[in-house]
């Protein structure tokens, strides 16, 4: 009966504590001043931002294509017959000189026919020389004839037969056309060495020693080694920055507009020196764009420069590769380069001025490089423009940059 008086008691006094705590907290919490209130800060959105550098000099214009000769030839026979040479050169992939004998045809035939047009000339001589002594003889007998007729005679004309004149000119017709005919022979036994009309390579061949082949069949294929061509896609805006263009003349040697070739090989990248020779009078049907030839010389010598390490040496520039093209263009007074990321769209280009406030500035692209854009404009160098962080911008807004607060 104690015990349970006892724990009654302990309830009772614990109950009173916890009530009194919660209300000496609620009196504490009442008295507490009340927190002053503070508008929040204003949000300043922050942009990345790159500076303008003013351009000088020409404006690149970059295009790719792929190589293609300069010249390209079927190789054929002229005269037909059977094949008795042929060179180790003759095959694809092998290097010829001009001149260089590629294969031989059999000239026994032709040989004969040759010796037998040289016997005809020898007796078609013969018999001119035979025609003009007895023209020269009439004509002698002509004139003694009349002197012995007498002055009071009239004279008359001796007719072209006495004095053989058809007879000659016919044995000088003869003789010539003998003639003729032996210096025919003498050409088709010549063709009968089939020979290489430029210094290049061969891209196939389909000929054998002992096969027969007819005149003007085609059994090889050569590609001149002295210079090569890219045929550059360009749109019309980007052609229109090509100096003189429409004014080049094809083949004519002249190398005003300078161009590079960049291939890429391997790990390595090399460079050619080439030039602009002309540009394509009419448009892709297809791809709406402008086609400009730009021309290398020596392509299968060393590359000009390597641009990385390689291993093995410098290759050629070879025939059916991909490459990259960069043209020397005009050289405006006043255009700036800009980071192609500033350029948004409507070609609008977005300014920070000082404390951090946006200008929008209309530009016009004259270039779209890999990473930056040529631009003309109301720029200046070194004004810093907007390459990320927004997605819109209206004019006056202020913004925050990595160089300050609000710029």
């Amino acid at each position: 009966m104690l015990r349970r008086l006892l724990f009654g008691s302990s309830l009772r006094i614990i109950a009173v504590i916890i009530v009194g705590t919660v209300a000496v907290a609620a009196l504490m919490l009442s008295l507490a001043p009340e927190p002053e209130s503070q508008e929040p800060p204003p949000q300043i959105p922050f942009a990345q931002t790159a500076r303008v550098t003013a351009g000088s000099g020409a404006i690149p214009v970059f295009g790719s294509g792929t190589v293609r000769p300069s010249e390209e030839i079927d190789v054929a026979p002229q005269v037909g017959g059977k094949v008795v040479w042929v060179s180790p050169r003759f095959q694809s992939g092998g290097r010829v000189e001009a001149g260089q004998a590629l294969f031989r045809i059999e000239e026994a035939d032709y040989l004969y026919r040759a010796q037998e047009a040289e016997a005809n000339v020898a007796a078609s001589r013969v018999v001119f020389l035979q025609e003009q002594e007895q023209a020269s003889i009439a004509s002698a007998q002509y004139e003694l004839y009349a002197e012995r007729r007498g002055a009071g005679d009239p004279p008359s004309e001796a007719s072209p037969l006495t004095l053989r004149e058809p007879q000659l000119e016919a044995a000088s017709a003869a003789l010539s056309r003998d003639e003729a005919r032996l210096e025919e022979a003498k050409l088709a036994l010549s063709r009968t060495q089939v020979t290489a009309p430029f210094d290049g390579f061969v891209r196939e061949e389909s000929v054998d020693p002992g096969q027969i082949v007819n005149p003007g069949q085609p059994v090889g294929r050569l590609f001149a080694s002295a210079a090569v061509e890219v045929v550059v896609p360009l749109s019309d805006a980007d052609a229109a920055l090509v100096p003189g263009l429409w004014g080049l003349e094809a083949g004519d040697g002249a190398r005003d507009v300078t161009a590079r070739v960049i291939a890429q090989y391997g790990e390595a990248t090399y460079a050619w020196d080439g030039y602009v020779d002309r540009g394509e009078s009419s448009v892709d049907a297809q791809t709406r764009t402008i086609d400009v030839i730009v021309r290398v010389p020596g392509p299968f010598e060393a590359s000009q420069e390597a641009q990385s390490g390689a291993v093995g040496g410098a290759p050629p520039l070879l025939v059916g590769k991909f490459v990259d093209v960069e043209i020397e263009g005009l050289s405006p007074q006043d255009y700036f380069q800009i980071p192609r990321a500033a350029l948004q769209p409507g070609n609008e280009v977005w300014t920070v001025e000082n404390e951090g406030v946006v200008s929008i500035v209309p530009v016009q692209v004259l270039q779209r490089a890999n990473d930056e854009a040529f631009v003309t404009g109301a720029l200046r160098g070194g004004q810093a423009v907007i390459t990320g962080g927004l997605q819109f911008a209206t004019e006056g807004m202020r913004v925050q940059t990595a160089s300050g607060s609000s710029r």
